[in-house]
């Protein structure tokens, strides 16, 4: 079978004993950068030295097939430099060839810098959105701010130090200069640091530089102030450009904060 480990995102003290199991009993491991897996095994103790075969995002689709293929006579466990495979990281393809295949597919948890950061953030964790990292290209980043310009959840990126500055700015920018936000940096390691403040504070402070990984966590859109009459009027003309009215009351409620079953109530009473 195909076995997705997860790696500590920075504190070997995190790595599951279930995964130091692994390590000692592979034979193969698909890692995204073997010289990684190696310090890793060194790092853990762990005398044992399964054949690496290298996965990562320039190769994945063509070294798929072939770990596979592996797969379907031994297990092969499959690792990140940290976290979970497949979450911003190779091993989606992996995983998709594996179930075309038949081949079975596993998981041992442990550490998420997704997951930590949501933690520490003290921002809504009942709904949030993972976003992955940040688009590299200027007008690319902004143009997916503003796309989320709206979104309630909470909001989960990567980014780089360098370009982090850059991203609050456009952040304050799109979403509002006093919309909440968390820099988690450096988790679980010697240097981590959380800090908390609006958008443009957050900008401000990155601009004196700022090293590490980085997590960055955004609160996301407050309901806006419609009142119920016209959130019911709003609800009835999605239901006339076709849909339906559950679906319409449960997104009208997303946007407005009104209850999903007062408006399919009060749009089904008028429809009558």
């Amino acid at each position: 079978m195909i076995i997705l480990a997860a790696t500590p995102i920075g504190n070997l003290g995190d790595a599951s004993r279930r995964l130091v199991e692994a390590l000692e009993n592979a034979t193969v491991v698909a890692s995204e950068d073997t010289r990684t897996t190696q310090r890793l095994l060194a790092g853990l103790g762990v005398a044992n030295r399964p054949r690496l075969v290298a996965l990562h995002d320039h190769n994945e689709r063509e070294r798929a097939g072939e770990i596979v293929a592996l797969a379907e006579h031994e297990d092969v466990l499959v690792l990140s430099d940290a976290g979970m495979p497949t979450v911003s990281d190779p091993g989606y393809g992996l995983v998709t060839e594996a179930i075309a295949r038949g081949v079975a597919v596993t998981a041992l948890p442990g550490p998420s810098a997704v997951v930590t950061a949501l933690a520490v953030a003290g921002l809504p964790t009942d709904r949030f959105a993972f976003e992955g990292f940040v688009p590299r290209k200027d007008g690319d980043r902004r143009r997916a701010f503003e796309e989320l310009a709206a979104e309630r959840r909470t909001l989960v990126f990567f980014e780089s130090p360098q370009r982090l500055a850059a991203t609050l700015a456009d952040l304050a920018s799109a979403l509002g200069t006093e919309r909440r936000a968390v820099v988690c940096r450096e988790l679980t390691k010697l240097h981590e640091e959380v800090r908390r403040g609006t958008l443009v504070e957050l900008a401000a402070w990155a601009e004196g530089g700022v090293r590490g990984e980085i997590v960055l966590v955004v609160a996301g859109a407050e309901a806006r102030a419609i009142p119920f009459p016209d959130a019911v009027t709003h609800v009835r003309e999605l239901v006339r450009g076709g849909t339906r009215l559950k679906e319409a009351a449960a997104e009208v409620s997303d946007a407005t904060g009104h209850s999903s079953r007062e408006l399919y109530q009060a749009a089904l009473a008028v429809r009558g």
